[in-house]
């Protein structure tokens, strides 16, 4: 649905009350807005890579850029720090995040690659923003932090440490934020590749974008099994999202950085955004920032 490729599309979000999709294209640290209705495509460039977006009950968006919080205000493009984090770690950076049912965003770092497949392990964590700007750490000694949500009934919390190729449950305590008592809940099959974005729908049901597995996958978090695969027409699927005017349909992120020319030449959709219908289950509204 969307031509204008993205170098690294990631973290799509529905937003009702523009009825429009919300993503950023990391490498290209921008963060952009797409109409379905006049499939045009508006921007604001950030100064950073920008890892994540998410909506923001005061109006506009709270985001994850180079190592900072920030808030963005789409009608001047105003940029608005919040909070620096990591300044000890000059290669790190912000990567997907999302806010809790209770207005709280989280949002998880990672060590950008020095050389093509080398990067410093174990530099990542995952934060929690709340309301009144104050932020914690949950977890750390991550590789790569990534797709992130929460159960319906709002007790687990899931999430993706993508070097692990794994999903994992924690307990969460819906009043204070904490996460705690990790446990493995889904590894990824060797064609199903690295796990990436991460969402929920209304059956309480995980859906996974696989990076250059080129699909993305439904699992069931009570039994830790996969229930469907739909394969999408280029490798470097990124993250998803329901969206659409009753979440029925399915937005799905991908970039092309990461291919050579070679393999660019046959991959015309990579960088492009899709969507699915036709799913037959739906998806819940997104939580708005609530500052």
């Amino acid at each position: 649905v969307v031509k204008e490729k993205n170098r690294m599309g990631e973290c799509p979000v529905w937003e009702e009350r523009e009825n429009a999709l919300v993503y950023v294209d990391i490498n290209s640290q921008k963060v952009c807005r797409w109409s379905p209705v006049t499939n045009e495509v508006q921007s604001v460039s950030v100064d950073a890579r920008v890892g994540s977006v998410a909506l923001r009950q005061g109006g506009g968006y709270v985001i994850a850029l180079g190592t900072r919080f920030a808030f963005l205000d789409w009608d001047t493009q105003a940029v608005t720090t919040i909070l620096e984090l990591e300044q000890d770690k000059p290669n790190n950076r912000f990567n997907d995040g999302k806010v809790d049912p209770k207005g709280r965003f989280f949002a998880g770092t990672m060590a950008e690659e020095t050389a093509p497949g080398v990067r410093a392990r174990r530099q990542g964590a995952l934060y929690t923003l709340f309301p009144d700007h104050s932020v914690i750490k949950q977890l750390d000694q991550l590789d790569i932090s990534n797709g992130l949500d929460w159960s319906l009934d709002h007790r687990t919390f899931f999430h993706i440490d993508s070097l692990s190729y794994a999903v994992h449950a924690f307990s969460y305590d819906v009043h204070t934020g904490k996460i705690a008592c990790p446990k493995l809940l889904y590894h990824l099959e060797k064609e199903e590749q690295m796990p990436d974005g991460m969402c929920i729908d209304a059956e309480g049901k995980l859906w996974v974008a696989c990076i250059d597995g080129g699909r993305v996958i439904r699992i069931d978090p009570e039994t830790g099994k996969r229930l469907q695969t739909v394969r999408l027409p280029t490798p470097r699927i990124t993250s998803c999202c329901f969206g659409g005017k009753d979440y029925s349909e399915m937005y799905v992120t991908s970039a092309y950085d990461g291919l050579d020319e070679a393999t660019l030449a046959k991959e015309p959709h990579a960088g492009e955004i899709f969507k699915i219908t036709g799913l037959g289950v739906k998806g819940i509204p997104q939580n708005f920032y609530a500052a």
